[in-house]
């Protein structure tokens, strides 16, 4: 579990090592989400969403994170990968601190019962996911502003 996490994170890192501030805001077109918004997404889920599958608490809530950070148009790229580094840190944690019975836990939330593990592949699955949008979004715009 912790391999894959570890995985997804190399890719992040690979995807996301030349980024500029310009870029966290560029979009092929109105709809599509910035490189911002999925950034902020992931930390989030980093802080929040790993804990409470790991807790089985769909209610828990961490202390001190502003309910407005998906998206803040406020944070600086340093302070986006500042928070990605210590959301990294607190996911590859969990994972280190879990075991067999712990995996095998029955959390009952939004797929139903389900082992911890499987939500907690979710979760993991999300980093690969997101690391495809910020390279997707980053190729196009290469290619875009290369006309």
């Amino acid at each position: 579990m912790k391999a894959f996490a570890e995985v997804g994170f190399s890719r992040l890192e690979r995807a996301t090592q030349n980024l500029t501030e310009e870029q966290l805001d560029w979009k092929s077109c109105a709809e599509a989400n910035t490189i911002r918004w999925i950034l902020t997404h992931l930390n989030s889920e980093f802080f929040s969403f790993f804990p409470k599958i790991v807790k089985a608490d769909k209610t828990y809530v961490p202390e001190g994170w502003p309910a407005d950070y998906v998206g803040n148009m406020s944070y600086s790229l340093d302070k986006i990968m500042a928070d990605y580094g210590k959301g990294k840190e607190n996911v590859l944690k969990l994972l280190g601190g879990l075991d067999e019975q712990g995996l095998e836990k029955e959390i009952d939330w939004f797929y139903g019962k389900q082992p911890m593990e499987a939500y907690l592949m979710l979760a993991i699955s999300e980093i690969i996911h997101h690391e495809g949008q910020v390279a997707a979004i980053l190729g196009v715009e290469k290619r875009m502003k290369a006309t």
